[in-house]
């Protein structure tokens, strides 16, 4: 176990003072790779700084194919090679100057949190806008419910993230009381909502399974946290990591799970964490997340996606120095990183159903999945001016794919109310130039990504 020292770069002081006499810099680079842009960091190192960095890429919905890492001792040095999601350099003259003002020297010296745009929770973050963090047993037709909860008490859904992950659900709502398009601050109108989604959540529950009852929660955030991270400390928080059914049908089957691995570099006196599996968007950041909220350091890094797979490697310590000796605490970690990257997987058929924005166009499109058979994995839902777009990724209630028949269902049953895109994956291979999935409507919209969408939705 190593001695708890005193550093420096960690007095807020001291950081402001050493900004300014060496402030951080930038360099974006398309001609040193050939099938890439390098996109270098050079900064005064500070908790946390790390993923702040990946997070800001990873809400540009850039791909981090390799990356390097180096932040032992007072400064942070960092290199991401990185492609669009098509697997294309990084070219568009606006997110090459955006990049630039967030992680350089005018990002760094005033505040960066406000600076950003990116997905967060809380009212302050959003203006006119209640962010509700449900958490509880998942169900089929569990979100239909909590949507038409919603719609019957004339709240609108204007954003929300939905994961689900061990039998579990968690999700953050932005939403606005219908009658004034401002927050919702009748006390009356936040308490009924309450203990109704709060009803929902607890379920047929009765009383057998006392961590089912007490573990479903509704709450109002106040926080200013981005919302992927959310999810993640909910997760944690509801310790979903603990187990993980051998069902090959439930969320997390044999196939699809990672290969987390814990080794002790004896002669830097680091613990080296390694990680294997199949390669996905937004995975660094996912890792990165889940080792800062448990109060571990990256001092070295290493990350490689050419192909299928995700390789990477970590030397970290504890925030308060030591490493990781015992077996439990090994343990845990493992367990935990493996939860955090199974999280956002996605199996299962992608719909993207567009259309114009009312109360309860969320409850409608989640009453038509579940009449039909359909469970949701995972949602996202965005509003930019009047126009909503919901995705969902589904599958049958029994966890095998979505037929045809069903689809062609689904198409009558949407008429003219919604637009249905329907994609038969996630996305192009990550670290290659695959073209994008073919839809199988006539949507002439063929990608829609989050990630932008939120940042329209904030700014």
């Amino acid at each position: 176990m190593m001695a708890k020292t005193y550093c420096p770069y960690f007095d807020p002081e001291y950081e402001n003072l050493s900004a300014r006499i060496n402030p951080p810099r930038v360099s974006i680079d398309n001609t040193s790779c050939s099938d890439s842009t390098l996109i270098k960091v050079d900064s005064m190192n500070k908790p946390g700084i790390l993923l702040e960095v990946v997070q800001i890429l990873t809400d540009l919905d850039l791909v981090v194919r390799k990356a390097y890492i180096s932040s032992d001792g007072g400064w942070f040095m960092d290199v991401f090679h990185v492609t669009d999601q098509q697997g294309n350099k990084i070219t568009d003259y606006k997110t090459i100057e955006y990049i630039d003002k967030v992680l350089g020297p005018k990002g760094h010296l005033t505040d960066r949190i406000k600076m950003w745009t990116g997905k967060r929770v809380g009212i302050h973050s959003i203006g006119e806008h209640t962010a509700i963090e449900l958490i509880g047993k998942d169900r089929p037709g569990l979100l239909s419910e909590i949507s038409a909860v919603l719609a019957g008490l004339q709240i609108n859904v204007v954003a929300a993230e939905v994961w689900t992950h061990n039998m579990r659900i968690a999700c953050v709502l932005y939403v606005n009381d219908e009658s004034t398009s401002h927050v919702v601050d009748d006390p009356n109108k936040l308490s009924d909502m309450e203990d109704q989604l709060r009803n929902i959540l607890r379920g047929c529950d009765t009383g057998d399974n006392d961590r089912d009852n007490k573990v479903a929660r509704t709450s109002f955030s106040m926080g200013f946290t981005h919302i992927d991270r959310r999810l993640h400390q909910m997760f944690f928080a509801d310790k979903d990591y603990e187990t993980c059914s051998p069902d090959p049908d439930s969320d997390c089957p044999p196939s699809s799970k990672p290969i987390v691995t814990i080794d002790h570099c004896e002669e830097k006196g680091y613990s080296m964490v390694n990680i294997r599996c199949k390669d996905r968007p937004k995975l660094l950041f996912d890792v990165v997340c889940t080792l800062t909220d448990m109060q571990y350091v990256v001092f070295h890094a290493a990350v490689s996606s050419d192909g299928p797979d995700a390789l990477q490697e970590y030397y970290i310590r504890h925030r308060d120095g030591c490493t990781l000796d015992a077996e439990g605490e090994k343990e845990r970690v493992v367990k935990c990183l493996e939860a955090a990257v199974q999280r956002r997987v996605s199996e299962g058929l992608r719909l993207e159903l567009c259309a114009k924005d009312r109360v309860g166009l969320l409850s409608e499109a989640t009453r038509i999945l579940r009449e039909n058979g359909l469970s949701v994995s995972r949602a996202g839902v965005t509003t930019v001016g009047e126009q909503a777009m919901n995705v969902f990724y589904v599958r049958d209630a029994s966890g095998n794919p979505v037929d045809t028949r069903t689809i062609e269902t689904l198409r009558k049953e949407i008429g003219q109310t919604m637009m249905l895109n329907v994609k038969k994956q996630q996305g192009p291979t990550v670290g290659s130039k695959a073209k994008p999935p073919e839809a199988t409507s006539g949507w002439a919209k063929t990608s829609f990504f989050l990630g932008n969408l939120f940042e329209r939705f904030l700014a």
